[in-house]
């Protein structure tokens, strides 16, 4: 029995690992919940799991997590404010399963450093795919990794035709609803972005060796290249029970989680390079983790704060990434703490806001 701490219990990843749960009750138990500001939903998880700790905010998830002993932290935070959470989930030597990829990127070595080897579980479907992969050979043995992206809205347009994007169809996403922030991001890439940094991070592989390739089809979910020239996949239909699922009980699978694959139906994948003319982010993130420090903060505070400007009418689609361009470009960088985290962060916002109001 694996007892479980859930932060963002009523977001779209706590709300799935409850299900998880809830259909594996001799496996999991639910012994903390966390969310923002939603007390009448947690109150009504607490009830139906018989959980006796509940938290909100960052800074009371932050605590219940230190104080109630755990076997599992699953970090469904939405932002870079699951930073302490992540630390504080870390420090208790608990497995930490990471939705909460913010925290990672913005946290960088202060997080890695520490956590102890395997203790982070990664959730999201492209790493969780990645660490499956990783399985079948040893780490030396690595050629590259390859993320899939399903290209988003606004895939094989040309960037001209980029200009008059509405927020609306920013947000129609192919595949997934993930909210305003991530799905906008889904569409720029950025969210693939963030991912490679994060697989930079999580599995020690040089930023010149993560590819990512264009999968609309959203079936693989990402690969390894190993030096022999196999490949190995993992694919299933989109669900992202069966990353949570497999971040709950690692490195066992959980029965009956996910429909399989229909082999008897005719079917067709493709693969597409990424334009990285039209779609810059992946560079852009590739280049802010590996200049590290405070960079990869200031990009994702940036971003946050263009996304925001973008949906309130007051910057074009294509100004997002110039504007976070401009801030990354204009930032002093200075050595990873918390404090410095937070102070980088919000200097990004402001100076984000401010380069927004240039272009009114």
């Amino acid at each position: 029995m694996r007892k479980i701490i859930l932060l963002g219990s009523t977001g779209s990843v706590g709300t799935q690992a409850l299900d998880v749960i809830e259909a594996n009750r001799d496996q999991f138990e639910v012994v903390g919940l966390a969310a923002g500001s939603n007390r009448a939903l947690v109150a009504e998880q607490a009830a139906r799991f018989g959980v006796e700790h509940t938290a909100f905010g960052a800074e009371q998830a932050a605590q219940m997590v230190r104080d109630v002993p755990a076997d599992v932290v699953v970090n469904g935070i939405t932002g870079s404010v699951g930073l302490g959470p992540t630390l504080a989930a870390l420090d208790s030597g608990a497995v930490l399963a990471l939705a909460n990829k913010e925290s990672l990127i913005v946290g960088g070595d202060l997080v890695m450093s520490r956590a102890k080897p395997g203790q982070i579980v990664p959730v999201d479907s492209e790493h969780s795919a990645i660490a499956q992969a990783l399985r079948s050979g040893e780490s030396s043995e690595v050629r590259r990794l390859v993320l899939t992206a399903s290209g988003g809205p606004f895939r094989g347009r040309t960037r001209n035709s980029l200009r008059d994007v509405t927020p609306q169809e920013a947000l129609a996403h192919p595949t997934w609803d993930m909210g305003l922030v991530i799905t906008t991001n889904s569409s720029t890439l950025v969210n693939k972005g963030l991912e490679v940094v994060e697989a930079h991070l999580l599995f020690g592989v040089p930023y010149d060796r993560i590819a990512v390739t264009v999968h609309p089809q959203s079936i693989v979910h990402s690969m390894v290249e190993f030096v022999d020239g196999s490949t190995i996949a993992q694919a299933s239909p989109p669900n992202m029970r069966l990353p949570i699922s497999l971040a709950l009980d690692w490195p066992h699978r959980v029965a009956g989680v996910g429909v399989p694959l229909d082999w008897t139906t005719a079917s067709t994948w493709s693969f597409e390079p990424l334009d990285s003319e039209v779609f810059p982010a992946v560079e852009m993130a590739k280049a802010v983790g590996t200049a590290g420090l405070t960079y990869p903060a200031v990009f994702n505070a940036a971003n946050e704060q263009a996304v925001l400007a973008f949906h309130a009418g007051a910057i074009s689609y294509l100004d997002i990434l110039d504007v976070v361009d401009q801030v990354v470009q204009t930032h002093e960088p200075t050595e990873l703490s918390l404090d410095a985290l937070h102070d980088a962060e919000a200097w990004a916002r402001r100076e984000a806001d401010s380069v927004v109001a240039t272009r009114n």
